[in-house]
Order: structure tokens, then C-alpha cells, then sequence
């Protein structure tokens, strides 16, 4: 299985616009984060989870051809608002799957209603496969997808495991039960927003507490703010085990 890290900025992305805070300015490439967001690939499968703003940059920064879904974490705009983006796969392989929880597609069929609507549609408009999602297993071409059930601040949101891998981003609560569905790990993804405390995201200091709960091989911290500070310093300062992660870094399982 390889990942590609296709986005690792929180929802302003880094630089934000306009900003002089240090990191916005930064010259090493690894401080520059486009909208968070992951393409997972194993076999013949290509699946991406979310696709926010930067969406059509990321798929041609990875030179992605071909794609078997999107899957989506929750209905926020920097993980969704991508959705245009997906056609030039629908022109060359017809409809697209996604997979969400029934109210993120509620959202989606809000803001995309030109995507989803039952009459006829306007010329070069995708069309789209829904599939909805429950904290319960789903199938993704022949990989068994296992949820893992969280709150960003109120908002139920999902993570997934990958058979040994799972990414969680967005996460500021996880039930002990839910927990148990990420024993034994060769790697985890989770979100770490920056130093201060935050009312809907794991800063540091929780996610660190959190891959320690968890124990898996290898972690991954993603979702990150320019709070959080320069790529290389926030490296020397983690466990030998522990990896801030940057756009494009592709890893294997």
C-alpha cells in the first residue's frame, strides 16, 4: 500500500494570504501546505480521502490518472470543496463513486446541487455514485474499510483504517471504543493542529498522548497550522517515532 500526502495545511492552508507570520514565509518547500487530504493506493486501487479547495493542484502535483472514489472524513469546505475537480475523471471513466455519512451528503447535495440533481443536467456536470457510509465496515475495491467514529469539537466526523494503516484528521475526541479498532498499527495519521489548545482539533501535546494510547509502528502528524512552527524544528522535537508530515511525502505499508 503507498500513501501520498497530498495536503497537510489546515483550513487556511500555509502560507495563509496575506500573512507575515515567519512560517507564511518560509522558503523550505516542506512549510508549504495545501488543504489536508491523502491519496491511498494498493493493488489496482486508487481511492483519495477528502478533496478540498486545492483538489485539481494536488491530483496534478501527484500526476493522478485514474481514480476509484473519494471517501470523506466529514463536510467541512476545506475537506470538500474540491468536488468540481473530479470531471476530468468522469469524462474518461464515467460516474464517480463517493463515500460519506448520510448528512455529509445532505451538505454536499446543498452546495453541488448541480452534481446531484435529478433533472437534466447542464453539459460537462459529473455525475456521481453515492454510497453512505455507517460506523461499520464497507468494502473498497477488495480491502475490508474499517471507520473509526470521532467529534471535531460537536460535529461527528470519521476516520478510516486501511487494514494496518488509518488516518484521522479533524479529531478533538475518540471514545475508548473506538480506539480499539486501531490496535496493532504499522502506521498512523492523526491531526496536530499546533502548540495551544484548540476547541476541535488535537494540538501537540493530545496528539502525542494520543499515538502513545494507540502504539502503533510509525505516526504521522498532519493538519497543521503555521501556529505549529517550522517544519525542521517541530521534527528535532518529536519521539524517534513520530513524523510531521509534508506535502507530497509518499510512504509504504
Amino acid at each position: 500500500m503507498k500513501i501520498t500526502f497530498l495536503g497537510t495545511g489546515t483550513s487556511q492552508g500555509i502560507p495563509i494570504i496575506g500573512s507575515t507570520h515567519p512560517v507564511c514565509l518560509s522558503d523550505n518547500p516542506k512549510d508549504k501546505r495545501l488543504r489536508v487530504s491523502i491519496l491511498v493506493e494498493w493493488d489496482d486501487y486508487c481511492y483519495v480521502v477528502d478533496c478540498g479547495p486545492d483538489f485539481r493542484q494536488q491530483m496534478l502535483n501527484a500526476k493522478v490518472t485514474k481514480i476509484d472514489g473519494v471517501v470523506f472524513t466529514h463536510e467541512h469546505a476545506d475537506h470538500t470543496m474540491g468536488l468540481d475537480d473530479i470531471r476530468p475523471f468522469f469524462f474518461r471513466q464515467g460516474d464517480i463513486d463517493l463515500y460519506a455519512h448520510k448528512r455529509v451528503f445532505k451538505a454536499l447535495e446543498k452546495r453541488f446541487d448541480y452534481i446531484f440533481t435529478s433533472e437534466a443536467k447542464y453539459p460537462g456536470v459529473p455525475s456521481v455514485i453515492k454510497h453512505e457510509i455507517k460506523n461499520e465496515p464497507f468494502t473498497l475495491g477488495n480491502l475490508e474499510i474499517i471507520p473509526v467514529d470521532g467529534l471535531h469539537y460537536k460535529l461527528q466526523v470519521f476516520g478510516f483504517r486501511f487494514g494496518n494503516f488509518a488516518y484521522l484528521t479533524d479529531m478533538k475526541t475518540v471514545p475508548d471504543v473506538e480506539i480499539e479498532k486501531l490496535r496493532d498499527l504499522d502506521v498512523l495519521v492523526v491531526n496536530a493542529l499546533r502548540e495551544e489548545p484548540h476547541i476541535s482539533h488535537f494540538n501537540l501535546e493530545e496528539a502525542l498522548e494520543f499515538i502513545e494510547k494507540v502504539r502503533p509502528k510509525r505516526a504521522y502528524l498532519t493538519h497543521i497550522s503555521h501556529w505549529l512552527g517550522f517544519h525542521d524544528d517541530v521534527q528535532q522535537k518529536l519521539p524517534e517515532n513520530v513524523f510531521l508530515a509534508y506535502d507530497n511525502l509518499q510512504i509504504t505499508i
